[in-house]
């Protein structure tokens, strides 16, 4: 689980680039996202603690100061530290020029790992942000400043991590990967997967379980389950549409995976989430004043100690 303030933006009047979302969570340990896929870029900063994200074969453990690209139609999944769970801000963005601008900061397929020494400003500008919840062309205006000053800081003191050459099994892992984002919803198997790659079963197995810490199957269900989540959550699916979209014909089987991994059946998440996010969202903005006016207090006491 995690504590988490969301901005969640359904238009622009922007064309090159215009932020999608923005948001700043704090988890509990162990909490994970994925294995899933997303529609638009997401830049993730780290405050404090710690965590894990993986793409593909690629496997980084990350810490405070550091950040991380989400690339659209891109398998990801990260975790939080056992120990030290980590609190981190975010931007999801789309827009023409995205990925010129995405280069711009230096990130890319291969390069998905940022060290930046600006976390205090990254997160007074997310927090800003968030400031911007009323529907307004005044407000469409801030957050696009914001947005270019938000890529500014991390043009002024990004460090990137050093590249690493993609391996054969990296490669099959991606296809592999791919392969299952594109068919997720038609029922394939493993055997599918396998064939699709041009591999042997068990060699498959060594592969996801060496590089992803689970066998296949699981990643099968464990990306079908997360894309559940998503349809129960945005849309107003049937259960059993859900389940169609997501590879399950039969609904029951469908809602017995779902409990197992989620705790819950997939109707008692829709009302239970719906429901918190509907009560987050009541307190949210009273919640994000007291931090701006922490953030305000804070910086009169330094300028005071300075003096």
């Amino acid at each position: 689980m995690e504590d988490s303030y969301v901005l969640q933006l359904t238009e622009s009047k922007f064309r090159d680039l215009y932020l999608c979302f923005c948001g700043m969570a704090e988890c509990k340990p162990d909490h994970s996202y994925g294995p899933a896929v997303r529609p638009n870029y997401i830049i993730h900063y780290i405050l404090s603690g710690k965590g894990s994200y993986q793409v593909g074969e690629q496997y980084y453990e990350l810490q405070k100061g550091q950040g991380f690209l989400i690339e659209p139609e891109t398998v990801t999944f990260y975790k939080a530290d056992k120990e030290h769970p980590w609190t981190y801000c975010w931007i999801g963005f789309a827009g023409e020029m995205a990925p010129a601008y995405i280069r711009d900061v230096g990130l890319n397929s291969q390069q998905l790992i940022f060290q930046n020494n600006q976390g205090e400003e990254l997160k007074k500008i997310v927090l800003r942000m968030l400031k911007c919840s009323k529907a307004s062309v005044t407000n469409q205006y801030l957050l696009q400043s914001l947005l270019y000053e938000f890529f500014a800081i991390l043009t002024k003191d990004i460090q990137l991590e050093n590249v690493k050459q993609e391996s054969k099994e990296s490669i099959y892992i991606r296809n592999a990967i791919n392969f299952i984002r594109n068919n997720y919803a038609s029922g394939i198997t493993v055997s599918d997967i396998a064939r699709e790659v041009c591999v042997n079963r068990s060699y498959l197995y060594k592969l996801f379980t060496e590089s992803l810490q689970m066998s296949p199957k699981e990643f099968i269900t464990q990306f079908r389950i997360s894309r559940s989540k998503e349809l129960l959550t945005v849309t107003e699916l049937s259960v059993e549409e859900v389940a169609n979209s997501c590879g399950y014909p039969d609904s029951l089987v469908f809602s017995k995976a779902f409990k197992k991994i989620i705790g819950m059946p997939p109707s008692v998440y829709r009302k239970t989430h719906r429901k918190e996010v509907k009560d987050r969202l009541l307190s949210e903005e009273r919640t994000i004043d007291a931090m701006m006016e922490a953030e305000e207090l804070s910086e009169m006491k330094q300028r005071r100690n300075e003096d």
